[in-house]
């Protein structure tokens, strides 16, 4: 909790006060003033309420407006008579504008960077200046506008969100890693040229535009470049111009209190959105935001009215809930501080209410009125008539007209000692409470408080310049001053007759007058001393950088305890000391730090033991102390088996540990009398959400466990040498207290919030007093004690009681039972032991609380303990031990933390708590759902709400036996309830009641409602009505109604009625047995049909004797699946017609003989297919395939199947089904059925008949297939001499697949044979000699490589190979060396035209076309022609022009004057399929001008 401390203003002289402005930077506040005397006057005042000196802002006449500049100590002042002044409080330099305004400023503003000051006067005037950075103005205005109205508001209009492509800190960022681009953004100021450019690509960085309000509702837009015009106009004259950023909005408040909402476009222009009427009255209503989207109204009410634009909501904010405002008190003005969170409300009683913003932790939905809560009121003298927050110290300024006060808040004070208290509740106020006595003090002290100190005898209380004693008398009924002296210390301890005061690198120790008597002095290295703690007999001093000092002060000086520690050395990332206690006997001290580079505290609170100079901690992170905090990454190997066997204990310590962890602390106490007991506030710690993952969790009465952590937890711990730090009790810090104060066994001390009334207080069950002397009644304000949690009926007690309780509490945590039992074995109270069973639900002991159960004689507590063992969750366990002992907040914490709602639901149910159990059924328990509406609706019917518990019954599917038996007494409701619902069960129940009581037409009204037409039917038959049984039966079709009235037609001899209706039953036996009883044989066989298989056979039975029937049974024989009595009866009369149709329904699962003997039936009627497909069937192979054979039956891939024996046949002859198969397979070669034949060779295992088989086919994708999948080398080569057979040339993944398959195979004698092929091909067909030559290549190696049974042969196919590759390789060196020497090239290939055997290797007009191009090329048309000559006399009947490009010829020719058609035909097109007249010939250069598509062989290497 917070007061303010409020220094008044020496405004006394200046008359009376008009307004009150701070500045943004430095604590500065300007008071305007008037009075008759001097005139109107502006005055500045520094953050303690001193007044600067020669500040000129004075005129005769008032001050009408004030502006401060938004960066610098500059304002502007605007007076009644239209002048201008701008006073520099840095300078101290008074600078007096033009007078161009002839009436009162109205309006003033500066714009976001200070370079323009805007100007309006009440004529309508509007004056933009140019300032610089003195705040001097240019002598003419920018731009000048007249709004023909008196100007009342004015309110910029802010700069558009920056572009992310040009933001400022991203470019940075990258132009720091070197990204060129965005150091040309930062060199904007030089363009091309080195010309200076005036325009930023980061757009404008200072807003200019504007909007400003007129009093009689006009409203103008005033853009950057100067142009003004009415934007709208409100039905009154404004009162506030607000813009609200985020959604781009004009807010616009009349004084009227309309308001109204306008989109502003990018251009200014703006458009309407709402208008609206606020609610309120008053003269003068203030508005203003209160937090983004928030506006806040007051309108001289008791209330704030608050309007959630975001959301939409409308809420109040009231006065009531504290004590410090008056019912008839209203609110003037307010202003909020957006840092703070604050909300700020002046008061015409002169107090100054405060609301703070505090929404619920978790991101829980409340109401908006439920966010703020309302803190304890400022006062001051007169009533307020404004508030307003500023400076960097968010100090706040109250304006009484009369006087002006500055507020700056400060944390309440307070201490705990020796069983006295006492807290700080206003500025000078402070309320004691000493407990040890029950009296109660209120002090008024001279001084404003920033400190308190206490001790048993004394009180200490400070300012920071002056220290006041006060001394408490023996029996503490009065108090007073015993000294004072002055001092700038902020920390102050007392100890006896000492003070003790920390000062600038010592600390001095002075009696109460001041005087001092010991010098501690601390070295430069040490550092400055910052905190003081004193329990027992022992002062302990921490410094700024960690250095911890503890001294003896039992003696008459202080004198050292130890050795110093020095934390800072110790800890890495130690930044600075935050706080340090020392425990009662001078062994242990506890630090808190705060993180290195970072003002958040370390998680982790340090503790010292000084006699073995250790140092230790406990993680409140993670809620575990130093000798069990483990990284989470070293918990995962050991938390294997051990986790399922881990005891009750350890599951207990370490849930304790869950529920605290997340923390940090806050504040830490010493029990002032047992040296192990420590206590700590520990708050959550910051979590940085990532918005895209965060769950909105639902809102439900279920769910409280799940909104998150509670704020604040109260943490003790036992601090120990040989156990370490443990956990001894936790439990979260109540909404009632502000902070922890201190501990002293057996209670914890707070302080509580201001506000609370004192029937509030009285209505609390612990922490009031007695007073001894008047034996009064007592319950403190501000200070509660709270009984820790091993205490709870033992306050009263005796020091050895309370140690032994501390002890067995000890013991109990470190798991020592036999010393936790030793330690109360002499306390013989029941209470106590209810109150360690208690203690066991928070330690998760059920061990000790079975023992603490049987000491109570709590007979049905210790049951329900054995019973529950059987729960695999602790905390289950521990929520029935919770209940047993009424403990029922802890049972729900603690069922909700195991997810246990099963339990959970029983527990509400049991606690009568039906609305949360109906919600923890709904959202989490549904198997028990319907359960628990019954057990509600069971619970409503005990307490006779029966109309409750019908709705209920319905839900738990329960109602059509509940509600007539609840209501069976009631007859008359119960009728109304089933008539009124439509369930047939419920009618039917009711007609079956009525029909028991007689009254036939109800029942069968009933009846009929309910669809029963069985008891509809049974009723009509039992009144006699058969008549109108039959049409119902005729109408619905009901089964078992017809076989009902057919059994009572039959009784009444009725035959063919009751055949029908049987037949209309589906009662087919029924109604053959009535037609066999009287030769109804016309309608016996349509009712056999209709029947069962049983039901044909009796038929076909009766059939089988009547002669010429016999058809008729073979029929129903057939349908019925008696195929061999079907056939035989058939053979017998001689059907043939119904044998054909049989016999397709046969399978192997019919007798032999018989399927033989439909064979032979159908071999005789020239039937071959069917007689071999039951052959087949039979299991008669040969005899099948015989009949294939030598009568052409054609198979089929159905008759190949029933042909192939399964091979657990023919008694596992292996060989006999491969027979079997490959003359299948034999039969479908000699029918042509090659794919066929392959699947049956392949089946027989025979490969090579299967591939030949598919050869045969031609069905070139599954040779390929059949071939990869075989493996065999003599298949290989089928394969690849089948590929041969086909156009390979033009398919390159054939010739592949030829090549892959000769290399599988080993043969690679035709492999090389294939390479010669693919050499001549190149040749032939596209004169490329160079991938001939690798073809030829390869065909080399694998011919080298091949093993050819005549070796002879052999070598003379490998010599022929060597002298083509030769000669080849000849022609291909020419023509490659033809650029670099076109001689020598010509002379090699005359050379070569003199072999002998050329033309085997290297066509001869391949040579000669080559040898011609090059003579033509070199112009020598004679030799040209001459070559051209003696090919022809070489190749005879040969076309020059499938050799020589025709171009080539008909420049040969024409430049020897010679007709081209005395060399070659110039009428014949192309030659071959090759080229025609344009055709080029062999050789590189010619396919440069050819158009041959010259196509890859990807097989082989071009180069050899």
């Amino acid at each position: 909790m917070a007061v303010y401390f409020d220094h008044r203003l020496d405004t006394e002289r200046l008359g009376i006060n008009n307004d009150v402005s701070w500045f943004s930077g430095n604590p500065l506040l300007a008071v305007t003033s008037y009075s008759d005397e001097t005139g109107g006057a502006v005055n500045l005042f520094l953050e303690e309420g001193e007044k600067l000196l020669n500040v000129k802002l004075q005129r005769s006449c008032a001050v009408s407006s004030t502006s401060w500049h938004p960066t610098k100590k500059i304002i502007a002042a605007g007076f009644e008579n239209g002048e201008l002044l701008i006073w520099n409080d840095i300078d101290h330099e008074l600078f007096e504008g033009l007078p161009l305004h002839k009436h009162a400023i109205t309006v003033l503003h500066w714009s976001s960077a200070g370079s323009r000051l805007i100007s309006g006067d009440k004529s309508g005037v509007v004056m933009v200046w140019k300032a610089d950075g003195k705040g001097h103005l240019q002598q003419n205005p920018l731009h000048q506008h007249h709004c023909q109205e008196p100007l009342c508001h004015i309110i910029f209009k802010p700069l558009p969100p920056p572009d992310p492509a040009t933001d400022i800190s991203q470019l940075a960022k990258a132009a720091v890693s070197g990204d060129e681009s965005a150091l040309d953004m930062f060199n904007w100021k030089k363009g091309k040229g080195g010309k200076a450019t005036t325009t930023s690509p980061f757009g404008p960085q200072e807003s200019m535009s504007f909007f400003v309000g007129g009093a009689t509702g006009g409203v103008y837009y005033v853009s950057d470049s100067g142009t003004c015009a009415q934007s709208f106009k409100a039905d009154g004259s404004i009162l506030k111009l607000l813009y609200y950023e985020e959604k781009n909005l004009l807010i616009t408040v009349t004084e009227g209190l309309s308001l109204y909402q306008h989109a502003v476009m990018p251009e200014g222009d703006t458009k309407e959105i709402m208008k609206v009427k606020l609610s309120g009255r008053g003269s003068k209503p203030t508005i203003d935001w209160a937090g983004k989207g928030v506006l806040a109204t007051a309108t001289g009410e008791g209330v704030i009215r608050m309007w959630d634009l975001e959301n939409e909501e409308n809420y109040i904010l009231h006065l009531e809930g504290h004590t410090g405002y008056d019912p008839s008190e209203h609110i003037t003005c307010l202003a909020y501080c957006d840092k703070k969170g604050v909300l700020a409300g002046g008061t015409n009683m002169g107090n100054v209410a405060l609301w703070k913003y505090s929404p619920p932790l978790g991101g829980k939905k409340t109401d908006g009125e439920n966010k703020w809560k309302l803190q304890t009121p400022a006062t001051v003298e007169g009533p307020v008539s404004q508030v307003t927050w500023g400076s960097t110290k968010n100090l706040l300024a109250v304006n009484t007209i009369a006087n002006v006060f500055m507020l700056s808040e400060h944390v309440m004070s307070a201490n705990f000692r020796d069983q006295t208290a006492v807290v700080q509740f206003g500025p000078s106020s402070l309320s004691i409470e000493v407990f040890a006595n029950g009296t109660h003090h209120d002090l008024k002290t001279d001084i404003q408080v920033k400190g308190i100190y206490t001790t048993k005898d004394a009180l200490a209380v400070w300012n920071g310049r002056r220290v006041i004693i006060y001394e408490y008398s023996e029996d503490r009924s009065t108090i007073k001053a015993s000294g004072s002296f002055t001092t700038d210390a902020m920390v102050i301890c007392l100890y006896e007759q000492n003070v003790y005061c920390i000062e600038t690198q010592k600390v001095q120790v002075r009696t109460f007058q001041g005087t001092v008597k010991q010098l501690i002095n601390f070295s430069e290295a040490e550092g400055q001393p910052v905190c003081l703690d004193i329990c027992g007999t022992y002062l302990l001093i921490g410094t700024d950088v960690g250095v911890l000092k503890v001294f003896d002060l039992s003696r008459r000086e202080a004198k050292p305890h130890s050795h110093p520690k020095n934390l800072h050395e110790l800890l890495p990332g130690f930044g600075s000391l935050r706080s340090c206690n020392v425990n009662c006997n001078g062994t242990k001290v506890s630090a808190a730090i705060k993180l290195q580079g970072s003002q958040q505290t370390d998680p982790k609170l340090y503790f010292w033991d000084i006699e073995a100079d250790s140092l230790s901690y406990f993680n409140f992170d993670s809620g575990k102390g130093e000798q069990d905090d483990f990284p989470p990454e070293q918990m995962v190997g050991t938390q294997t088996d051990s986790a399922i066997e881990m005891s009750d204990a350890d599951r207990g310590k370490d849930q304790a540990a869950k529920d605290i962890a997340g923390r940090f602390p806050i504040t830490h106490h010493w029990d002032l009398q047992d040296p192990k007991l420590v206590v700590c506030e520990a708050q959550v710690l910051p979590r940085v959400q990532d918005n895209k993952q965060e769950k909105k969790p639902k809102a439900s009465l279920t769910k409280q466990i799940e909104e998150g952590p509670v704020e604040v937890m109260i943490v003790s711990l036992f601090c120990t040498p040989e156990n370490g730090i443990l956990i001894q009790d936790s439990f979260p810090l109540s909404d009632e207290y502000e902070r922890l104060l201190g501990i002293e066994v057996p209670f914890h001390y707070f302080v509580r919030k201001g506000g609370v009334s004192e029937e509030e207080m009285a209505a609390q069950e612990t922490g009031h007093l007695v007073r001894q002397d008047t034996n009064t009644v007592i319950y403190p304000k501000l200070v509660s004690r709270q009984t820790m949690r091993d205490f709870v009926g033992l306050e009263k007690t005796d020091k050895q009681t309370r140690e032994a309780m501390l002890n067995f509490s000890y013991f109990l945590t470190i798991g020592n039972m036999d010393e936790a039992f030793k330690a109360i074995k002499l306390i013989k109270s029941e209470s106590v032991w209810e109150n360690m069973a208690k203690m066991c639900v928070k330690s998760r002991r059920l061990d000790v609380a079975s023992v603490c159960l049987g000491n109570m004689g709590h007979a049905r507590g210790a049951q329900a303990l054995r019973e529950c063992m059987k729960e695999p969750e602790l905390d289950a366990k521990v929520a029935t031990l919770a209940m047993q002992l009424g403990l029922f907040e802890d049972a729900e914490r603690l069922l909700k933390n195991c997810k246990r709602y099963d339990l959970l639901n029983e527990f509400y149910q049991s606690a009568g708590q039906w609305g949360k159990a109906l919600e923890t059924a709904e959202m989490y328990d549904r198997i028990h759902l319907r359960t628990t509406y019954y057990n509600y609706a069971k619970y409503l019917e005990g307490k006779g709400e029966l109309a409750e518990a019908i709705p209920n019954f319905e839900k738990s599917d329960t109602h059509r036996f509940e509600v007539p038996r609840m209501l069976f007494d009631e007859p008359d409701n119960l009728e109304q309830y089933i008539l009124k619902h439509k369930d047939r069960s419920l009618h039917k129940w009711w007609a079956q009641y009525m029909e028991s009581l007689g009254e036939m037409d109800t029942a069968l009204q009933f009846y009929e409602m309910a669809q029963d037409y069985l008891s509809l039917v049974r009723v009509y038959c039992y009144c006699g009505n058969m008549d109108k049984a039959s049409e119902i039966c005729n109408e619905t079709g009901d089964k078992a109604g017809c076989y009902h009235l057919a059994r009572q037609l039959e009784n009444q001899d009725h035959i063919k009625e009751a055949i029908h209706f049987f037949q209309r039953a589906e009662a087919y036996g029924n109604a053959i047995r009535l037609c066999k009883e009287h030769q109804y044989e016309d309608q016996m066989m349509n009712l056999a049909l209709m029947g069962r298989p049983e039901d044909m056979k009796e038929a076909a039975r009766y059939y089988e004797n009547v002669p010429g029937q016999q058809d008729k049974a073979v029929m129903l024989y057939h349908k019925a699946g008696n195929f061999s009595r079907a056939l035989d009866l058939s053979f017998r009369t001689k059907q043939f017609g119904a044998l054909q149709m049989i016999s397709g329904d046969l399978d192997e699962r019919a007798d032999p003989e018989l399927l033989k003997r439909c064979a032979d039936f159908f071999l005789e009627n020239g039937q071959y297919d069917k007689a071999v497909d039951l052959l087949g069937i039979g299991k008669k192979y040969w005899e099948a395939l015989k009949i294939c054979m030598d009568q052409h039956v054609e198979i089929t891939e159905d008759l190949a199947e029933k042909l192939t024996p399964g091979k657990e046949e023919l008694g596992g002859d292996t060989m006999e089904r491969i027979k079997i198969l490959e003359a299948i397979a034999e039969v479908c070669m000699h029918q042509g059925q090659y794919h066929l034949a392959t699947k049956k060779f392949t089946q027989a295992g025979n490969k090579m008949k299967a591939m030949k088989a598919l050869l045969k086919s031609g069905d070139t994708e599954k040779i390929i297939f059949f071939a990869g999948v075989s493996r065999q080398k003599e298949i290989y080569v089928m394969a690849a001499n089948y590929l041969q057979s086909l156009d390979w040339r033009k398919d390159p993944e054939v010739m592949k697949n030829i090549i892959g398959f000769y290399t599988k195979g080993r043969a690679l004698d035709s492999l090389a044979a294939f390479y010669d092929a693919c050499a001549q091909v190149e040749i032939d067909e596209y004169q490329n000699y160079d991938k001939a030559l690798g073809a030829l290549g390869e065909a080399f190696k694998c011919l080298s490589k091949a093993k050819m049974a005549d070796e002879g042969l052999q070598e003379e196919r490998l010599a022929q190979l060597k002298n083509k590759i030769t000669l080849i390789k000849k022609f291909v060196t020419a023509r490659r060396v033809y650029d670099e020497d076109s001689e020598e090239a010509i002379k090699q290939c005359q050379v070569l035209l003199e072999e002998s055997d050329l033309d085997n290797s290297v066509r001869i007009g391949d040579v000669y076309g080559f040898i011609i191009e090059h003579y033509a090329r070199k112009e020598r048309w004679k030799a040209a022609y001459n070559a051209m000559e003696e090919m022809k006399g070489r190749i005879s009947g040969v076309n020059l022009a499938y050799y020589v490009n025709m171009r080539t010829l008909q420049a040969v020719h024409q430049a020897l004057d010679i007709p081209l058609s005395k060399t070659i035909d110039t009428t014949a097109g192309r030659m071959n399929g090759y080229r025609g007249g344009d055709g080029g010939g062999g050789g590189g250069h010619a396919e440069e001008e050819g158009d041959i598509v010259e196509e890859e062989v990807p097989m082989y290497n071009d180069d050899l």
